[in-house]
Parts: C-alpha cells; structure tokens; sequence
C-alpha cells in the first residue's frame, strides 16, 4: 500500500480558507488553521498540490509533532522521529526554527539541539560513527514551537510557491504571484465575463486571471525540491504534469486587459505574459485610470493600485481614489475590487463598498474593498 504523508499548506494570514477550497476543489479532505492548511496524501499528491495549489506558499510534510517543555524532551522526541525515510545518510538538511508562546523560547538553542537529535538518529541508522557529509540532496527543515507544542517539518517545495517562473521583469513593489491569485479568486470572476486590471504594473494579477481562466496548473513550469529526493518516485514528475498539462483549457476565449499609465510598466507586463505562454491571451495597453471606458457589461475590475505609502504620495493615491470613484460609478453592472493600505479609501473613492476583507500583503495590512455590481440580464 501506498504511504499516506501527514501535509501541510502553508499560507499568508487571511488566505488560508482559500488554501482549503482550493483543496477541497482538488478533493482533499483538509483542516483550516492559521497560517497552514492541514491534509494527508501520497507522494504524488504532495506533487501535485505543489503544481496546482495558486494561493499557498509551500507544500510541507510533517514529520512528526509532540509537546516539549525542556531540552531533553524535544531531543528526545525529535530523534524518536523515522528521519531515515526521509534523509540519506549524505542529505544536507538545514534547520531552520520558530518559537511562541513557549517554555523553550531560544530558537537558536531549539535549532542545534533539533539538528543534533537527527544527526544522531541518522548516524544509528546508517552505522556512522563520523560527522555526516552532508553533501547529498537538500531537505529544508523546520522546527516550530508554540505553546510548548513542536511540530518538524520537511519542505518540499524549494523557492516559495508564488515563485511561478514566468516573471522575467517585476518594475517596483508587485505582487506575489499567489497573493495576487487570491485577489482574483476572492472576485465573483468567472472566464466567460471581462476582466480588467487598471493598474497592471507587471502584469500580475492579469496573468494570474488568465492562468485561472485556462484552468493552467501555476506550478506547470518549475521544478520542486522534492523531485530530487532519492525517496521520491521521479516518474511521477512526468505523470503529474501530463496529467496537469491534459486539464488545461486552450480553446477558450477569455476577455483580459490591462492598463497602466507608465509605459514602461506596460512593456514588462507584455514580456511576462508571453513568458507564461499567455501572450495572446491578455490585452496590454497604455492608459491612465481615469481615461477607461467601455460598453461591456457584467465585467470585474481587479485594481491594486499605488498605496501612497511614501511621504508626500498619498495625496496623489487619493487624488487617483477620487478618479476611480468617478469612472467606475458609471459602470453599475462592473463589479469593483480594490485592494489599499489606505483605510480611508472610501471617502476619497466617494462609495461604501459592499464588503471589505482585511488581508496582508507582506507584513502590510491591506484591505479589499468590493463593490459588488448589478448584473444585467
């Protein structure tokens, strides 16, 4: 029988229940936490919720959790742990550590002793009375700590999730790749209405839109730590992409564009999009915010415009509040998201929104302002 893993997805604070419907749409049975999406599965899905998973940030086994209020207890809990299924006797495994709330709160101390449990566990287990070389694949490891309860884990995911590959340009402050996923799975999107992002900078949210619309898993083009494991079954690497690549929707046409005032901004964008092979797929354009219109209906309109977070720049971020307000307000069928630092977007902006939900970009408090539009039949 098939080994089952105990998973977890990580996730930003405020977009773990997305990471649970994005399971559940994958057909995961999962259990919502912060910061982390728990779930159980084989090899091949930790690959595959790896290449499909837009929102999380990195897909981690559990390799085991247990309470510990002293030293002797986390060592000797750690090396209780079946660390030989995972590392070989040569695997270079880092430790990396977290503390809260807990008796055992010097992380450094955490760390050294986590790596010694398993280094003398592995040197029983591989009859190595010398230092381990550690010069074999790498295995990241973490241990965390809160409230005297120790979880360890093994990454395999490499470079964050949001990490897609197709970025070959970002300009200034954009969006994670995933961050910018959720904004637009937060929407009342679907493929068959347009979608406009008025303030594209690098392209991101628009690329994300299309990724979604084509049903393209977003890890289809990158490698991931655990496909150079010696435990892992490398034929699965093909299987799970052919499987991915065969979901995949390229007949359908989708309704994409995306405006930003720089020029420049708007040459990135382009180079982004074709990098992620989506080139025909999303319309870039020169703009200024205030200069859009159409004769669309029953669109969504996704703007992460500039916060204003420098002195001096808000004034100009509300003056472009303003601006939105007066364009977007003629457009009742449109629904409106925007996402913004500033708190008092609504008076600039001249509306209530329908809904705000309170997210983080980073360690920056944002919120997403929604105006949800009238449909038209």
């Amino acid at each position: 029988m098939e080994k089952t893993y105990h998973l977890m997805a990580t996730a930003a604070a405020g977009l773990e229940s997305l990471v649970g419907k994005e399971l559940e749409r994958l057909n995961y049975e999962h259990q919502v936490e912060n910061y982390r999406v728990r779930f159980d599965g084989t090899a091949k899905d930790i690959l595959n919720t790896n290449v499909w998973l837009r929102t999380a940030d990195r897909i981690k086994i559990i390799v085991g959790e247990f309470d510990a209020t002293t030293f002797d207890d986390l060592f000797e809990g750690v090396k209780a742990l079946p660390w030989e299924t995972y590392l070989n006797y040569d695997s270079e495994f880092p430790v990396a550590g977290r503390s809260k709330k807990s008796e055992l709160f010097s992380v450094p101390d955490v760390q050294a002793i986590t790596k010694k449990a398993i280094v003398n566990r592995l040197q029983e287990a591989y009859h190595i009375h010398t230092r381990l070389p550690e010069n074999g694949y790498f295995a990241q490891l973490e241990v965390m700590i809160e409230k005297d309860h120790v979880i360890v884990t093994l990454d395999t995911t490499g470079p964050s999730l949001f990490k897609r590959g197709y970025r070959v340009n970002k300009g200034g402050a954009p969006l994670k790749e995933n961050f910018a996923a959720a904004l637009v799975l937060l929407t009342n999107w679907h493929p068959d209405r347009p979608f406009v992002d008025p303030t594209t900078g690098s392209g991101t949210l628009a690329i994300e839109a299309a990724l979604i619309g084509r049903n393209i898993a977003p890890g289809l083009i990158r490698d991931f730590d655990i496909e150079q494991m010696d435990w892992f079954d490398k034929t699965l690497s093909e299987t799970v992409r052919d499987e991915a690549e065969a979901q995949a929707d390229y007949d359908r046409t989708l309704d994409i564009e995306a405006f930003d005032i720089d020029e420049n901004m708007v040459e990135i964008a382009i180079e982004n999009a074709k990098h992620a092979g989506l080139g025909k797929d999303i319309v870039f354009k020169q703009l200024a915010a205030k200069d859009w219109t159409t004769d669309k209906v029953n669109g969504v309109l996704v703007s992460n415009p500039p916060y204003g977070e420098r002195l001096g720049e808000l004034d100009a971020a509300r003056e472009l509040y303003v601006e939105m307000g007066n364009v977007y307000r003629q457009l009742p069928s449109w629904s409106k998201y925007i996402l913004t630092s500033d708190l008092e977007f609504e008076s600039s902006y001249g509306e209530k929104a329908t809904k705000r939900r309170k997210l983080y970009n980073g360690a920056m408090r944002v919120d997403y302002f929604q105006y949800w539009g009238k449909r038209v039949k």
